[in-house]
């Protein structure tokens, strides 16, 4: 189920660049408002403030992932954590800059 056309509440702005290829290019890192989870749309049990919240990627060919937690605010906390994790299993395929083209990772 695709949630991302859900209000946008934060972006990031970076820039990738293909280990194979230094071309860099830029793309975006957005942050979907929270969103109930009905019940049955996943395979756990849900409270009636059970949440989702969708991180998505313009201008990079990656997959939108849910984040769920137990009410809305945990699912955006979540969200956040969840996001530097994404990016950094990304860096094994990409080199990952902050807009300005500092690298986004110190190692």
């Amino acid at each position: 189920m695709s949630t991302s056309p859900r209000r946008v509440v934060a972006t990031r702005h970076l820039a990738y660049a293909c280990k194979d290829d230094p071309t860099r290019r830029a793309f975006t890192v957005r942050l979907h408002e929270p969103f109930f989870v009905e019940p049955g749309s996943v395979d756990f049990n849900v409270s009636g403030w059970t949440s989702g919240s969708v991180i998505s990627f313009d201008g990079l060919e990656e997959k939108e992932m849910t984040v769920y937690g137990a009410d809305a605010v945990q699912a955006i906390e979540l969200a956040v954590q969840d996001m530097e994790h994404y990016l950094r299993r990304l860096s094994k395929k990409y080199d990952l800059f902050f807009d300005d083209g500092e690298p986004y990772f110190d190692d």
